[in-house]
């Protein structure tokens, strides 16, 4: 799930026991006031770790767009998914 808000990750990481990691928090430092940045931030993570999981064998994957598909759509992007592409 791409994050979109980085405050409500980190609670409900922290209700669940879990921790973010500080490199991802570095990233989105700054953008609590600057939504257009933390989505192109949230679209870059996530496309990274699609990259890592790919360099380890996982091939699909499924995506939760919580009503969010731009974001969805630009990590397709950013991973050279276009529509209409065959797999």
């Amino acid at each position: 799930m791409p994050v979109s808000n980085f405050e409500t990750a980190c609670k409900f990481s922290a209700a669940c026991g879990a921790s973010v990691p500080a490199w991802m928090a570095r990233l989105f430092e700054g953008t609590e006031d600057d939504p257009e940045t933390r989505r192109i931030v949230a679209a870059v993570v996530a496309a990274e770790q699609v990259r890592v999981l790919q360099a380890n064998g996982i091939d699909e994957f499924h995506f939760y767009t919580l009503n969010r598909p731009d974001l969805t759509y630009a990590i397709a992007h950013i991973l050279g998914v276009r529509p209409g592409q065959e797999k």
